[in-house]
Parts: structure tokens; sequence; C-alpha cells
């Protein structure tokens, strides 16, 4: 069961230009939050504001744009903020081994250092009001791995440590943290990922060009239609809701069925049959 929404609940949402972002921003808004729907390019705050949001430019790789969203937020509502629902990231597909180590760079700071910047500048926030929700959106991949997804894998796996540890350390303060683990979600993460491919990964001189071929090519720049087993982001905004409003929320939110069976797998299984599993996959 969760708590009656009340208008005095205040929320800032990263990663809102579409997909979980913005449908989590329309279902809590619609819930009666004050939603804050950052975006990292003004166009699409833009976009948002004319729909009705208070919509602050945020870009995770920019110390000084989350400094000002923030402190945008905060002016608004009084220097208080009650739920931050971290969301924004990208992937830049390809093979571990054919992946720049300045490519990784730029991956961290949107994907991780971005959020442990905000997210250490919103604790002393909800540490003085006395209550606050710190909500991280990781994935399957931040549970097991995955081939030609090295990035993301890596970022995912670095905020699972990252949550898990807040989680530890919080537990003597009013802030709750809490893990969304999604699987196949629909959004744009597969288009948004093409010019990060292009410019980082030189596959045509990899020594796996005929696997980038066989496997990559043809899934990353073709529309085949929906996963398997993929569900639409309501379904994400639908676990959000109860992470944010119930008493008691879970430590963690398991998120499509591949989650829940790569949850299963990886208690179960040996690390050799998980490693059989996941390449097959692949």
């Amino acid at each position: 069961m969760t708590d009656a929404p009340t208008s005095a609940r205040s929320i800032l949402i990263t990663g809102c230009s579409s997909g979980i972002g913005e449908d989590a921003a329309h279902a809590l808004r619609a819930r009666g939050w004050r939603v804050f729907a950052s975006c990292r390019q003004e166009q699409d705050c833009a976009r948002l504001r004319a729909a009705g949001f208070e919509a602050p430019q945020l870009d995770y790789t920019d110390p000084d744009s989350i400094r000002r969203a923030l402190a945008e937020v905060l002016e608004a509502t009084g220097g208080r903020l009650d739920a931050l629902f971290n969301n924004g990231a990208y992937a830049v597909p390809g093979a571990a081994e054919d992946l720049p180590t300045d490519a990784l760079r730029a991956i961290f700071e949107t994907n991780v250092f971005g959020w442990h910047d905000l997210t250490c500048q919103v604790i002393p926030v909800m540490r003085a009001q006395g209550h606050g929700r710190i909500i991280n959106h990781s994935s399957v991949l931040g549970m097991v791995a995955q081939p030609w997804r090295a990035a993301y894998n890596t970022t995912k796996f670095a905020i699972e440590g990252l949550t898990d540890t807040l989680r530890l350390e919080l537990r003597d303060t009013p802030i709750q943290v809490v893990t969304l683990n999604t699987g196949p979600v629909t959004s744009r993460i597969r288009q948004n990922a093409i010019p990060h491919f292009e410019r980082w990964i030189d596959w045509r001189n990899s020594p796996r060009a005929a696997q980038y071929e066989a496997k990559l090519i043809k899934r990353l720049y073709q529309d085949s239609g929906p996963d398997a087993f993929e569900l639409p982001p309501s379904a994400v905004s639908a676990k959000l809701v109860h992470a944010l409003e119930s008493k008691r929320p879970r430590p963690r939110y398991y998120i499509t069925t591949p989650t829940y069976l790569m949850g299963a797998a990886r208690r179960l299984l040996s690390t050799r049959a998980l490693d059989w599993l996941l390449a097959k996959g692949g």
C-alpha cells in the first residue's frame, strides 16, 4: 500500500527528454507531486516547460550545470527536496577490447560521476529537512554482464556499488536509498547510442569485425520492434511510485521478466553456467 499523494512533495528527475524519465515526470505530476523534470539539452527542457513542467537544464558532465540546476530547484521550493530520481544515462555499444579508455572516462562522467556529484549535494538538504528518498535507476546489466555492452555494463555495476554503499551508510539518517533494476523497457537508448558508437568504436578495423556485422550492426541500426519481454516506461513509473510513496520502500525493485530471471540465475548458477547462459544470449 502507498500513502495518499500530497501536493507538497517535490522530486528532481534527470534524463526526462524521453522514455522512462519523461513517463515518470507525467506519472508523478498526475499524483500531485511537484516535478522538476531535468534534461541535458535546453531544447528538451523548453519542450517540457511548454507542457507545464518546471524543467531545469542539468548535464551530468558539467559540475556547474549540476549546481545551478539544484539551486534552481531549491530556490523554487524554499530549500526543500523530498526525492531525487537519478535516471539520465547513455550507452556505447562495442566490445571491451575496442573501447577506448577515453570513451570509458566519458561515459563514467555521465552515468556515474555526475550521479555521485548530484547525490552528494542533495544529501545535506535531505538530512537538514529530516527526510528524503534517493532512487537510482540501475539495470539488469548492473547484476549480470552482456556481450557488446562493456561500457554500459561497467557503469551500471558501479552504480550498484555506489547505491548499496549509500544505503548502508545512510541507515542512521532519515534518508532512504532505493535501486530500480530494469530490463528491456521501451526507450530511445538504442538510437541515442548510435552517435557514441560511431564516435568511439572503429569496428571495421577490429579483429571482431565479422562478429560486429553478424551480431551488433543490424541490431543497432535497424528497428526490429520490441525486444522479448519489453515493457513500456509506465512499468518503471509504477515501481517508482511505490518506492517513493510507501512508508517502508523495498531497497531494490526488479522490473521486467529478464531482471527476475537473471536475479535468480545469479544466485543459483555457477559462474561457468551463468557465463554460458549470458554468452548464448549475446
